[in-house]
């Protein structure tokens, strides 16, 4: 666990280690209702108690890691969505690996001639209407563009189909719209993507791990009983998108569970006193519980991930541009990529 906060559990406990910075502890408390004031648990009388280690081999070599695209090395990015929380993240861990941020970036009608400043450079905000003249004239000047989409779910599908139009490789990390037409979309337009609604690489590679054990055990959890409990942000209103692909996985492996039942707390008040969201990270964060109990209640898993701040999405969306970049030179076959494509390319910075 780092010290700044951010929590990935790579060990799965029959019994909850009693440690001062994890959240949702308790050692004496059945769980407490909602709305309770105290600490979280999911925990009763385990008697037993032993350590589970999850462990992936990577079985390729790593020649090609000194064929990576070496930061900043004739990459410019174009960040849609830059007067946001996470596009301002993302020119910040940009700037901080050597890529070039180019001053210009797309955003709505309301914010267009804004001028957004991060990291000392100066980026002018274009509205809706003269996109297509300005993306096309930015690639021109800056031939190795990538750009990168952090903006809303109703934009995905038109802003894919104008960096298709223009033929931009682009990174995408914003979730929604159709996504049924957006790799449709890609995959005519023979553009370059990496697509992914999770960009945090540690996370990501949590959820390769469940598959994996989803699909190598499946039925291994059978008759076992589920809690999820998730905390972001007030301003995310729906369960999130890693929540439900992790409890998918714990479908496949015999649990029985739906999706409604996944706890959602939004209030700042209660996810500092009972989650333990740090106070300065109430309006960015991703706390995600699950509880699993036996059928006669003697032994308990636990899988808990929590993020504070925007810094991994960040710099997982900069190790994505420096390997669709790599891609793009190297001119590769396959055009669209995920997150897991990214990590298995093992040049992570």
């Amino acid at each position: 666990m780092a010290a700044n906060g951010l929590m990935t559990a790579s060990n799965v406990f029959l019994h909850r280690p009693v440690h001062p910075q994890f959240s949702f502890s308790s050692r004496t408390s059945q769980m407490a209702p909602l709305g309770v004031k105290g600490r979280v648990s999911f925990i009763g009388d385990v008697k037993r108690c032993s350590t589970v280690v999850l462990s992936m081999a990577k079985s390729e070599t790593f020649e090609e890691a000194g064929k990576s695209i070496a930061p900043g090395n004739g990459i410019s990015i174009m960040v849609n969505g830059c007067s946001g929380k996470m596009g301002k993240a993302v020119i910040k861990a940009a700037d901080s690996a050597g890529v070039k941020i180019v001053p210009t970036s797309f955003g709505s009608a309301e914010e267009a001639g804004q001028r957004v400043e991060v990291c000392g450079k100066e980026i002018l905000v274009h509205g809706p209407t003269e996109r297509e003249k300005v993306l096309s004239s930015v690639f021109e000047k800056y031939p190795e563009l990538i750009v990168v989409d952090y903006t809303i779910p109703s934009a995905v599908n038109d802003n894919a189909e104008l960096y298709g139009k223009v033929g931009v490789p682009f990174v995408m990390g914003t979730t929604g719209g159709d996504r049924t037409r957006l790799y449709k979309t890609v995959e005519e337009s023979k553009i370059y993507a990496v697509i992914s609604p999770q960009m945090g690489k540690q996370v990501v590679a949590f959820l390769a791990a469940m598959e994996i054990m989803s699909e190598q055990f499946p039925g291994a959890f059978a008759g076992y009983s589920l809690e999820v409990m998730e905390s972001h942000q007030a301003s995310k209103l729906d369960a999130s998108g890693t929540a439900k692909a992790v409890i998918s996985c714990f479908q496949k492996l015999g649990v029985s569970y739906d999706m409604d039942q996944i706890q959602l707390i939004r209030d700042p008040k209660q996810q500092i006193e009972v989650v333990g969201v740090p106070e300065e990270h109430v309006l960015g964060h991703a706390f995600h519980l699950y509880h699993l109990t036996s059928p006669d209640k003697t032994v308990s898993f636990e899988f808990q991930h929590n993020v504070c701040g925007r810094s991994i999405y960040a710099e997982g969306t900069v190790d994505a541009v420096l390997f669709l970049a790599k891609k793009i030179r190297s001119k590769a076959e396959k055009w669209i990529y995920n997150m897991i494509d990214v990590l298995r390319e093992g040049n992570m910075r």
